[in-house]
């Protein structure tokens, strides 16, 4: 993996760029896609030539550009705006997938993985490097549907975010609030996103402590595990959404999602089950979990839908979520 091609600037007009040459052809809409918190995210966008992308980073907002061209290429070009630029840049790598090793995944063990493997050889697990972003994100979407869920993280950063520096303003694109910003968000302004008060609670004692969760990038699984799950309201479900995109660990399977382990279960064996199951179907896979997981998902298999849609939650998270 090379770059080249990193610019001075980083105000509104002239942006930093960087060239990612990787170690294989990256599918950029399946690598970058997990990062996208429904059709109406603010602090992401699709288009034609590739995704944009809303940041709070260490240093301050960033507006992320990603292409790569045909969809799919071992160059990736980057393009970044706002006093988090340079920082944003760092991170294209790992957010490529650059830093995840398949190495000793084994997709012949089961016909179906081995054939979603086959059609995306060059996907990865990316890697944001921001903890707190992502769990901010995933504790709003705590035990309500996705509609629910999506419609108040875009409602509250529309509210309390900023406009993303340089062309993703213009585009509509928006950066997270502060970890402060976050913690000031009126106790109404919750309830009015459908926000309850153990989740608001969860975010705001999770946000004054922003420095110590980002420090989970360099830290190993276990001590991040441990650490993000002592906070109060953040169990199994939410650490693994968190390290999943933030973390780009590649065995943290969202055993706790309502749906999740019934999908699975039934693409692998033709019959819904728990996660007791789960856990049981995927032990040769340890190491690779949530790679089984993504694939099955970015290969549409989910299992048939019969009755009325649901209007209880869809997100698992149960004690302790």
């Amino acid at each position: 993996m090379a770059s080249a091609g990193a610019g001075a600037g980083t105000g509104a007009g002239e942006p930093r760029v960087r060239e990612v040459r990787c170690s294989r052809p990256v599918p950029l809409g399946a690598v970058v896609g997990i990062l996208r918190r429904g059709a109406g995210d603010p602090t992401s966008r699709r288009d034609e030539r590739g995704w944009w992308f809303g940041w709070r980073t260490p240093d301050g907002p960033a507006t992320l550009r990603l292409e790569a061209p045909g969809g799919v290429s071992e160059v990736v070009r980057a393009s970044a705006w706002g006093v988090g630029a340079g920082w944003a840049l760092e991170q294209v790598p790992g957010l490529l997938g650059e830093h995840d090793d398949p190495s000793g995944f084994e997709p012949a063990l089961h016909p179906l993985v081995r054939d979603e493997w086959r059609r995306r050889p060059g996907w990865r697990v990316p890697r944001t490097g921001l903890v707190t972003q992502a769990l901010v994100a995933s504790v709003i979407e705590q035990k309500v549907t996705g509609k629910e869920a999506f419609a108040g993280y875009r409602r509250l950063v529309r509210r309390f975010g900023e406009p993303a520096p340089g062309p993703g303003e213009a585009l509509h694109l928006a950066v997270p609030p502060s970890p402060a910003g976050w913690a000031a968000v009126p106790s109404w302004e919750w309830l009015a996103a459908g926000v309850d008060g153990a989740r608001s609670r969860t975010v705001v004692q999770a946000v004054r402590r922003a420095g110590r969760l980002e420090e989970c990038v360099s830290m190993s699984a276990d001590a991040a595990r441990a650490r993000l799950t002592a906070l109060p309201g953040v169990g199994r479900w939410t650490w693994a959404e968190v390290a999943q995109r933030a973390l780009g660990l590649a065995d943290e399977v969202s055993f706790g999602d309502y749906h999740v382990a019934k999908d699975m279960t039934w693409a692998l064996t033709g019959t819904p089950a728990d996660d007791d199951a789960l856990a049981a179907l995927l032990e040769p896979w340890v190491g690779h979990r949530y790679r089984v997981q993504r694939l099955l998902e970015l290969g549409g298999h989910h299992r048939p839908r019969r009755g009325p849609r649901m209007s209880t939650p869809t997100h698992l998270p149960t004690r302790g979520r």
